[in-house]
């Protein structure tokens, strides 16, 4: 980092949200956010990401930041299974695709035929379009008149530094994260890419820690800029999350970054025990290292779970955490079916609390224990280093303390994607993470109870 970068401007889009960060780089605090809602358009041709409402969003929040507080570098990430398809004169030639899209069972079963097998990409079979291949494949066999048009292949935060800088590339991260497309422990592209004829089409590979070019002329004109701003290659969300961590922990440590997805980490793991029915896959990390990692949709589930439920504050729901424990009231998986370890599962409850508190405490416990699981599955080993909205749960926490007997520390930044992807432009971690010390007792025998009854019913 050289004296001059004071603050970056990260592009941050999550799958619900999209925010504007700007990340000053003598102490890696966020210093300003905007943050708005990332819509999915109906259609046509299929639902699709608003990216022109993005765009606009991201040129208006650039250009007030540039006044103040002003901004050096810039850097982006951005949530997996999208990618932009661009026409010879950079145009989309289709839209993103929302990956929750599904497919017909023609076009899914065509698709099983061509994709790699798991021991070579370690990228399970997941619904929708959660596997980028799977994407393409629909668009490919669905829109052959537009696919015909498509001259380069993006991942997601590449495009965006492709409208900043009319530079094209792709990146490992991103083309690692279940995509089918890459082979995470041979570092390179799987025969999938060959198969949907896209070889010629995929933009070259280059590091997340690249910088690509200045933000180009006229739109530096257009936000005011007096001085020219690199723009760095980007990152996938979930290795942003993990990136701070890798810097300031170490190898072996886990990672659990917290969203919309709950991803579960293991740098330095190996991939013996990943299990492509359960949602086990391997990531590749911003220096292009195959991750072990497990994840389920937790932030969509503790939606779900507490959506209806009156407000009530954190110490309620602490209070209520001992009675729920005592009386094993408990969520049992999935509610969103087809991901996570227990993907063919029905959510339900097994002595379903009444009191809101108890509900919502109940809730916690749900999502500490499938992030126990997670982390069982990946073998994963050191301190548990927890990032985004669950930091702040503080049962989650705690009882990821007393039911893996390890360090667990929560991450005090804002926005963990953020101040990852502000690392690629050299900046020092924002402050250290705290320490987790309570636990919850009694939780071994409520633990020990719930997988209990999923191993019955998995048996039925």
């Amino acid at each position: 980092m050289t004296e001059s970068l004071e603050r970056i401007a990260v592009i941050d889009i999550g799958k619900t949200n999209a925010k504007v960060v700007i990340v000053d780089g003598r102490t890696g605090a966020e210093v300003a956010v905007r943050k708005t809602a990332n819509i999915v358009l109906a259609g046509p041709p299929y639902p699709h990401f608003d990216t022109e409402r993005l765009w606009a969003f991201i040129l208006d929040t650039l250009a007030e930041f540039a006044v103040d507080p002003g901004f050096d570098a810039l850097s982006i990430t951005t949530h997996g299974a999208s990618a932009a398809l661009l026409d010879d004169k950079g145009a989309l030639a289709l839209p993103v695709l929302d990956y929750e899209h599904t497919y017909p069972d023609e076009v899914n079963r065509a698709y099983d035929l061509i994709r790699p097998d798991f021991r070579e990409s370690f990228s399970p079979r997941i619904t929708g379009g959660l596997n980028l291949g799977a994407q393409l494949h629909f668009q490919r066999d669905r829109f052959p008149n537009e696919f015909a048009r498509v001259s380069t292949i993006l991942t997601y935060p590449q495009y965006w530094a492709y409208r900043l800088t009319a530079i094209a590339a792709n990146e490992k991260t991103s083309l690692g994260c279940h995509t089918d497309l890459w082979l995470p422990f041979a570092d390179q592209y799987s025969a999938l890419v060959d198969r949907l004829e896209i070889a010629d089409k995929m933009a070259p590979i280059r590091s997340a820690f690249d910088i690509l070019g200045d933000i180009r002329p006229e739109i530096a004109r257009r936000l005011g800029l007096s001085k020219p701003v690199p723009v760095y290659c980007g990152i996938h969300d979930s290795n942003a999350s993990l990136l701070p961590h890798l810097v300031g922990f170490g190898l072996p440590c886990t990672v659990v970054s917290t969203g919309t997805w709950v991803i579960c980490f293991a740098p330095g793991g190996q991939p013996e025990k990943l299990d492509s029915e359960r949602d086990t896959l391997a990531n590749v990390d911003a220096y292009g290292t195959a991750v072990p990692s497990a994840r389920y949709m937790g932030g969509r589930e503790w939606e779900i779970a507490t959506k209806k439920l009156a407000a009530v504050t954190a110490e309620a729901e602490w209070a209520a955490v001992a009675d729920v424990v005592l009386h094993e009231r408990m969520l049992l998986p999935s509610s969103v079916s087809g991901t996570g370890p227990f993907p063919s599962m029905k959510g339900r409850w097994h002595l379903e609390a009444e009191k809101v508190a108890e509900r919502q405490a109940s809730a916690s416990l749900y999502q500490a224990l499938m992030t126990v699981t997670c982390l069982d599955m990946i073998d994963s080993k050191g301190p548990i280093i927890v990032e985004g909205p669950f930091a702040a749960n503080r049962i989650f926490v705690a009882a990821l303390h007393s039911l893996t007997r390890r360090d667990v520390y929560v991450s005090t930044s804002q926005t963990g994607t953020s101040s990852g992807a502000a690392l690629l432009a050299g900046i020092r971690p924002s402050c250290p993470p705290r320490f987790v010390d309570e636990t919850i007792p009694g939780l071994d025998r409520y633990a020990a109870t719930w997988r209990k009854l999923i191993a019955l019913e998995r048996d039925q």
